[in-house]
């Protein structure tokens, strides 16, 4: 009787998201090149630049693919956002070569009322808020225990104070769609540029932010191809340091940047730390046990448990963002 050689898979841990970086590197900038230039038939790529690690990593992979002469960067901040935004973004510009231009889009989002809209929305909690006051939403760790997220209203007041309210449904769909127009108006920028020179628009999203819906539809989630949203958070990051983002950048926590507060993604959205949370999702696709994922990310089983039922629970509440509009039948 022959023996049966089995692959006995090392434990779960970080080193398990370790990639060869330079392989990675080759084969995303390849398949950039084939769809820009043969799929999408286009001469170049355009891309919002946040500052982030995500935005980063793929105005460096654009240039690796196409050449700096043939991207082009987009900075777009508006009223709430974080001054280091706009100086990362250009820093990272100017590291890779690549042509930018700033698009101040803050009067654009006041003649739409944006900020008026969520304002009045936040008004019919807290009748005081208004100049000299700052916001975020935040939604409660299914850690915690909750059964389902319940969304908070995070204020400060002119004098410092912080309030916590709790957001009926209404009013937190009033202020999230009031604040999604940051997203859309910047990718009609994006498409504006990209529509002028003939370029294809660049998605930035990892695999945590597309695989749970961490994007607005026809916003951020919106563009012709994205080439890390296979990648883990933690990969993302690996070819970061391969690539030669600014350091700056690499120990920058990932934040929102869309409140007049700080806020951080894991508090508006995610339940972990981007590193926790990629080894709960990647156990959970790979089929690990609750136990060896608890070891590995220092939470207890039930806790990995209340995880794993969040991640499926926002897969199935995020699945329209995917979709393409709908028809009766195929059309040819």
């Amino acid at each position: 009787m022959s023996a049966i050689l089995r692959t006995v898979q090392p434990p779960l841990s970080p080193q398990s998201l370790r990639i060869d970086a330079a392989a990675e590197v080759g084969r995303i900038t390849s398949n950039l090149r084939e769809q820009v230039h043969f799929d999408l038939r286009r001469r170049g790529l355009v891309l919002g630049l946040s500052g982030g690690i995500d935005s980063s990593v793929s105005a460096a992979l654009a240039v690796r693919a196409l050449g700096s002469n043939a991207v082009f960067a987009l900075l777009m901040p508006e009223n709430d956002s974080d001054p280091e935004s706009l100086a990362l973004g250009r820093r990272v510009a100017e590291t890779f070569g690549i042509k930018w231009t700033v698009e101040e889009i803050g009067p654009i989002l006041a003649a739409m009322d944006c900020y008026g809209r969520r304002d009045a929305a936040i008004r019919s909690i807290e009748p005081a808020y208004g100049p000299g006051w700052s916001c975020k939403v935040s939604i409660n760790s299914p850690l915690e225990g909750e059964s389902y997220a319940i969304s908070m209203l995070v204020l400060q007041a002119p004098d410092g104070t912080m309030s916590r309210h709790r957001l009926p449904a209404a009013i937190y769909l009033a202020i999230i769609a009031a604040t999604n127009m940051k997203q859309r108006t910047r990718k009609q920028m994006e498409y504006y540029h990209a529509d002028r020179l003939n370029y294809a628009v660049l998605g930035t999203p990892n695999r945590l932010e597309y695989d749970q819906g961490f994007f607005v539809k026809n916003g951020d989630g919106a563009a012709d191809v994205k080439p890390i949203a296979h990648l883990y958070k933690s990969q993302v990051y690996q070819l970061a340091e391969y690539l030669g983002v600014p350091e700056d950048i690499c120990r920058r926590p990932p934040t929102t940047d869309t409140w007049s507060l700080a806020q951080t993604q894991e508090e508006f959205y995610f339940s972990l730390p981007h590193d926790r949370m990629d080894l709960c999702l990647y156990a959970m696709n790979e089929k690990i046990s609750v136990e060896e994922t608890a070891g590995a990310t220092g939470l207890s089983a039930v806790q990995v448990e209340r995880v794993w039922q969040d991640i499926r629970s926002k897969r199935k509440a995020t699945r329209p963002l995917h979709l393409a509009p709908l028809l009766v039948e195929d059309v040819f």
